[in-house]
């Protein structure tokens, strides 16, 4: 008769699954490299000044100053770092100037200016930020198309403003003596913010991006910082941006002084990026 098997010994052992199928991780172009633009952005806003807690006299100094910046220009740099990630500098700088009457007696910066004075004004904001986008979601990428970011950022803002009554500057007293109204003041910071970043890219050559952050130490100082952009890919390395930005910030009012405002304008932008995809 035919010889029957022997029986086969269990082990125990469980035979693992196969492991998936490993789709790449796609880097959409602006993801590697690095790049340098311009900016041209045309804001609107000025700056608020008030006296702060350390204020050692009584009179009244809350005055928003005049006038509308003018076309502000604008510079940035960024680099790709890992997979989809960055470190991006950028930097602006707005100027306006403009006359107001004195809506009540008023000290600004330890000059005293009486109500109805017409004053003439300047001021400028500048920012500098760096800000590192970090891929959260999702991960790994894949070849979707969407990103979402978690911005860290370090910004160092600067406030200037003049002040001047020129018609009493120019004006001598009983004696025929002249006295100078002018004063000066400033204020900065430099202050974190945490925000998230988000980008759809339609297509390899167009995508928005959405961007916001912020950092508030109540009764200390605040920054706010947003921009919404659409970015085209003309060609290998150029790149057009139009979006809109603002920025707002509150300097500490525990000082003798501080501003507070906000700026918020359209902007077109170019950039210059070397990349590999």
């Amino acid at each position: 008769p035919p010889e029957t098997p022997a029986p086969q010994q269990r082990t125990g052992i469980i035979q693992a699954p196969p492991p998936l199928p490993k789709f790449p991780d796609v880097q959409m172009p602006g993801e590697t490299g690095y790049y340098a633009g311009l900016i041209g952005w045309l804001p609107f806003g000025t700056p608020i000044v008030d006296k702060g807690h350390a204020a050692d006299w009584t009179g009244l100094s809350n005055l928003h100053l005049p006038g509308t910046p003018t076309i502000t220009p604008s510079a940035e740099i960024g680099l790709a770092l890992g997979l989809h990630n960055s470190l991006d500098l950028s930097y602006f700088s707005t100027k306006a100037s403009g006359g107001v009457a004195a809506p009540i007696p008023l000290v600004i910066f330890a000059q005293s200016y009486n109500k109805g004075d017409l004053l003439a004004t300047t001021d400028s904001i500048r920012d500098l930020k760096l800000s590192f986008a970090y891929l959260t979601w999702p991960y790994p990428a894949e070849s979707r198309h969407f990103r979402l970011r978690t911005l860290y950022q370090v910004h160092y803002l600067s406030v200037k403003s003049n002040y001047d009554a020129p018609i009493r500057s120019a004006t001598p007293d009983s004696l025929g003596n002249l006295t100078s109204y002018a004063t000066t003041g400033s204020k900065d910071m430099i202050t974190p913010a945490l925000g998230l970043g988000l980008t759809e890219y339609a297509s390899r050559n167009f995508r928005f991006e959405l961007n916001v952050a912020g950092f508030d130490i109540p009764h200390h100082f605040a920054i706010g910082d947003g921009e919404a952009v659409f970015a085209y890919r003309a060609g290998s390395r150029i790149e057009i941006r139009v979006g809109g930005k603002g920025l707002y910030f509150k300097t500490s009012p525990q000082a003798d002084y501080y501003f507070r405002g906000r700026v918020m304008g359209g902007f077109v932008g170019v950039r210059d990026r070397k990349s590999v995809v």
